[in-house]
């Protein structure tokens, strides 16, 4: 099965094909549907890892995650909004076993103006999951691939303040939501929950992000690190102002190799 690789290294467009089965990611979409078959202890230990991290997001039915690659001083894009690619491939297929795992994958509009993504998974086996666009001002043009691919449903939501806009692909739903945004993320989480999506991942970007963390409604935020400097450029996480070192968030977290990078895994 070919698909598109998004690496550093070669065009977006350049075919590759899927790696050979691994037992544990088969495992873990046997764990998603319901099949509890255990880790194997012949694994190598990036296999058992991969388990540790993912295997609950599998068991479970309600979650809802988030997801940042960023620099060691803490940016995720340049000043121009570029961030293609900060993190290596291991991250790339780690993005995908997210969108896998999940029944809805969440960005903001920004995040899509910027890089134009498809939100399918296509570098490992798994389904893809409905792609849902924070766009409160219907910025996102009709041209760009979540609007023309119909390779997942889409929900485009949008305030009461959004130009109106031609025909719709069928696999594109449209909703109107009162305000004029950003909007509340109990909300957000309540409409998925109305259409059966209940685990949740906020692939991007970071003022996303950044709003379900100061709404308490981030479960887990997978934060990759990885070994590079910009000097300026975008904040990975925004979040309002404390007065002492006590006001803190100190997540429980727990740290992964991935590739080059390193995947911090904080429980929020």
């Amino acid at each position: 099965m070919s698909e598109v690789y998004e690496g550093p290294d070669q065009p977006r467009d350049t075919p590759v094909h899927h790696s050979e089965t691994d037992p544990c990611w088969d495992a873990l979409m046997r764990l998603r549907a319901g099949e509890d078959t255990g880790k194997a202890t012949q694994w190598s230990p990036t296999q058992l890892a991969t388990w540790s991290l993912l295997a609950p997001l599998a068991r479970q039915e309600r979650w809802c995650v988030g997801h940042l690659a960023q620099s060691l001083d803490g940016r995720i894009a340049m000043d121009c909004g570029s961030s293609q690619w900060i993190s290596g491939p291991a991250d790339l297929v780690h993005t995908h076993r997210l969108r896998a795992l999940s029944d809805a994958v969440v960005v903001g509009a920004s995040t899509v103006l910027l890089d134009d993504p498809a939100l399918t998974t296509r570098r490992v086996r798994g389904p893809s999951p409905t792609r849902v666009l924070l766009d409160s001002q219907g910025r996102i043009p009709l041209t760009h691939q979540v609007l023309q691919d119909d390779g997942a449903p889409t929900l485009w939501l949008v305030s009461s303040e959004a130009p109106a806009t031609d025909t719709l692909p069928a696999h594109v739903e449209r909703v109107v939501l009162p305000g004029p945004g950003p909007f509340p993320v109990p909300t957000l989480l309540r409409l998925l929950g109305e259409r059966g999506l209940h685990r949740v991942f906020v692939e991007g970007g970071g003022l996303t992000v950044s709003r379900f963390i100061e709404q308490g409604c981030l479960d887990r935020l997978h934060l990759v690190v990885a070994p590079v400097i910009l000097g300026s450029g975008r904040p990975s996480l925004s979040l309002p102002g404390i007065r002492s070192l006590s006001q803190a968030l100190r997540p429980d977290t727990r740290c992964f190799p991935l590739g080059q990078d390193t995947l911090y895994e904080l429980s929020l």
